[in-house]
């Protein structure tokens, strides 16, 4: 995976963010109209779920934006790394921290979650480093 960073580092970052706004946006659309059954399952309040999907729906836009530019601008793509860490560090601490009580299924359903979210801000950090894209 990573060898074809090096032959094109651009066109890597940009498939890594179209990959991140799919996922986001598949993300989003799943906890804003999640079944009550989902949510019995998994435990998390639908205050929780519908916020998350709405807050995930413009930035799966903003992430496509950003990766249907033929050279994706430095600052949005730090802006996508920055956000995706934010994501990461809030859902640790939302189910870690005790501010929701879920099931089980509803904790690893979260830090699952936060997990690929974490490893596309590495990817992005990584295809970031090999690229030719500097602050201007």
């Amino acid at each position: 995976m990573f060898a074809s960073i090096s032959r094109d580092p651009v066109r890597f970052l940009r498939a890594v963010l179209a990959a991140d706004a799919v996922s986001a946006g598949a993300m989003g659309v799943l906890l804003l109209f999640a079944p009550a059954v989902l949510l019995d399952l998994l435990g998390l309040p639908a205050w929780l779920t519908h916020g998350a999907g709405l807050a995930l729906l413009p930035f799966a836009a903003f992430v496509g934006w950003v990766a249907s530019r033929p050279v994706p601008p430095l600052a949005a793509v730090w802006t996508v790394v920055a956000l995706n860490v934010a994501w990461v560090i809030e859902s640790v601490v939302t189910v870690a921290g005790g501010f929701v009580t879920a099931t089980p299924l509803g904790v690893a359903f979260v830090l699952v979650q936060a997990a690929l979210v974490a490893a596309f801000a590495a990817v992005q950090i990584a295809a970031l480093r090999q690229s030719s894209l500097r602050a201007a």
